[in-house]
């Protein structure tokens, strides 16, 4: 559900734990990444703006695989890629998610009714985001680009070749962090689990710093991406974009 504020806060408070991860930065070396993909669908698909999506259904779909297939070549990690897409969310948050989706609707038909009078074209069928929601078509349309998304990219691609790659899609309940970390709970209860594994997750919600200090990992890092708003807040207006990566948990 996120922590408001915090990674601003915690920021504020000691600048030096961040780094930017631009061109020409030399990356540490990881072997597992988890990809909180909720955290990629929304911003690759609409705005913050309020306003009316243009974006057809496979372009949002080709800046979704083109932003993970990024993440792999800045992160390349060498045992695991893991993506996790929200499933059906736990009773306690239903309330808070039913709030958000009654205000995404309003804010779409506000949306359209001021394209509308300001004369603008409006698509056939306006994009409603309350669609990023397990059970919906869009998502089992999603879900079947990414699996044919990532048998692709192994094929052809090396670095995806290396990895073993799970996709956790919405048909399976829990949200993406969640199911993450129940991954690593499980899988450190078994023998076989290395110590030494230095793991990656990338999202933008506060609530993965508690969630990666609860694994007791010794070497986690936290990957966000942060934006440049004078170049825009949309995909498909190709914002400036860098990494941050904080360095309070050891990276090495």
């Amino acid at each position: 559900m996120g922590i408001p504020k915090f990674f601003r806060w915690l920021s504020e408070r000691y600048p030096l734990i961040n780094q930017d991860i631009k061109a020409g930065t030399i990356f540490p070396e990881f072997d597992n990444l988890y990809l909180d993909m909720n955290g990629i669908i929304h911003p690759c698909t609409h705005g913050n703006d309020g306003e009316v999506v243009r974006m057809t259904e496979n372009d949002m779909f080709v800046a979704i695989g083109k932003f993970v297939d990024e993440l792999m070549k800045v992160v390349r990690p060498q045992r695991l890629l893991f993506l996790a897409v929200d499933g059906c969310a736990p009773r306690a948050k239903m309330n808070q998610q039913r709030q958000r989706r009654f205000r995404a609707a309003s804010e779409l038909s506000k949306s359209l009714m001021n394209a509308r009078e300001r004369g603008e074209e409006i698509p056939q069928d306006p994009f409603d985001s309350n669609c990023i929601t397990p059970g919906t078509q869009f998502m089992a349309r999603l879900t079947n680009f990414l699996n044919y998304f990532i048998q692709s990219k192994i094929k052809d691609d090396p670095i995806w070749a290396k990895a073993k790659i799970i996709l956790s899609g919405a048909e399976v309940p829990g949200e993406g962090e969640h199911k993450i970390m129940e991954y690593i709970r499980r899988e450190k209860s078994q023998e076989s689990w290395p110590s030494n594994l230095r793991h990656c997750i990338f999202g933008n919600d506060a609530d993965l710093i508690m969630l990666s200090l609860a694994t007791h990992e010794p070497h986690f890092a936290l990957l966000r991406e942060t934006y440049d708003a004078q170049q825009g807040g949309d995909r498909g207006e190709e914002p400036i974009q860098r990494f941050s990566a904080p360095s309070y948990w050891n990276p090495a």
